[in-house]
C-alpha cells in the first residue's frame, strides 16, 4: 500500500509544486540591471584586498567578492530611491555577505578578515556607483 501511495501521490505533488514555483513568482528580484557591474567591482576589490592581506587564492577571493557585490546591489534594490545609497548599509551588507560566503566556500577560519574584505567591497561599490 505504501508503494502505491508513493507512485500515485508524489508525481502529482511534485508537478503541482513545480508549477506553483515557476509560473507564479511571489515578488520580482530586488537586484537591478547593474548587478553584474557591482559583482565585478566586488570581485576586483576582494582580489586586491586578499592580495594585500595575503589571504586566500585569487579565484576564491573573486567569487566571494562577486557574491558580496551582488548582495550589496540586491540590498540597494530594496530601496525606493536607488540613487541615494547609504554608505553604512553598503559597508554592513558587504561585511555580512562576505563573512557568510567565506563560511560557505570553506574560508570560515578568517571570519573577521572576510568581513573586512566585504566592508571594503561595500565601500568601493558605494564610492563608484553612488548617484549613478
Amino acid at each position: 500500500m505504501n508503494n502505491i501511495l508513493k507512485r500515485t501521490l508524489l508525481p502529482s505533488l511534485m508537478a503541482a509544486s513545480l508549477a506553483g514555483v515557476t509560473i507564479v513568482p511571489a515578488k520580482p528580484a530586488a537586484a537591478d540591471d547593474q548587478v553584474l557591474r557591482d559583482a565585478g567591482i566586488g570581485a576586483v576589490t576582494n582580489v586586491v584586498t586578499g592580495a594585500v592581506r595575503g589571504k586566500g587564492n585569487v579565484l576564491n577571493n573573486a567569487v566571494r567578492g562577486g557574491v558580496t557585490g551582488a548582495a550589496v546591489n540586491g540590498a540597494n534594490g530594496l530601496r525606493n530611491n536607488r540613487r541615494n545609497r547609504s554608505v553604512v548599509q553598503d559597508v554592513g551588507v558587504g561585511a555580512g555577505a562576505s563573512a557568510v560566503t567565506g563560511v560557505i566556500t570553506g574560508n570560515g577560519k578568517d571570519t573577521l578578515g572576510n568581513a573586512v574584505d566585504g566592508a571594503a567591497v561595500g565601500a568601493a561599490i558605494h564610492l563608484l556607483t553612488n548617484g549613478k
